[in-house]
């Protein structure tokens, strides 16, 4: 059976990580973007991280440019962006695609597993999956979700 942990991914700086490496963390897995109406989350989502990452959670953005062309820039913009504008402390993955033939495996089975409001399918840059200590999609939250709603069902997680 595939799972959380049977992923991985390449960092921003292009480092290979097995999710193996967060075995036992609550997750909040987003797909970012630099350019998007949504992307002042990312002071919400850094909030959540530095707030309960001591608990054992953590935030993943996987920037992605399938939508809109949202994120031009390549891996040193990202992270200079994220960075400077956002002090984002929180790991950040190489761009990848959500949708479609090229889709990231990772996110085909987080669709797969939790479908949105209007199917499975990533509508637009901010979708973010909440995973449970054990692997499992927790929720799924639409772009319009700020990361401050989501903190009780974070902290719920993190309870159990």
């Amino acid at each position: 059976m595939t799972g959380i942990y049977d992923f991985s991914a390449n960092t921003l700086d292009g480092q290979p990580v097995t999710l193996e490496t967060f075995r036992g963390k609550v997750l909040l897995i987003v797909n970012t973007a630099s350019k998007c109406g949504f992307t002042p989350q990312y002071a919400g989502l850094e909030k959540l991280h530095k707030t309960y990452a001591a608990q054992g959670f953590d935030v993943l953005g996987f920037p992605c440019d399938q939508f809109g062309h949202q994120e031009p820039g390549e891996a040193t913009e990202i992270a200079t962006f994220c960075t400077t504008k956002y002090d984002v402390t929180f790991p950040l993955f190489a761009k990848i695609e959500v949708n479609g033939a090229g889709a990231h495996p990772l996110w085909a089975w987080l669709k797969s597993e939790k479908s949105g409001l209007f199917g499975g399918g990533i509508k637009w840059n901010f979708t973010k999956f909440l995973i449970d200590r054990a692997g499992r999609v927790a929720d799924r939250f639409a772009p319009t979700t700020s990361p401050d709603s989501i903190a009780p069902k974070i902290e719920a997680l993190l309870k159990s």
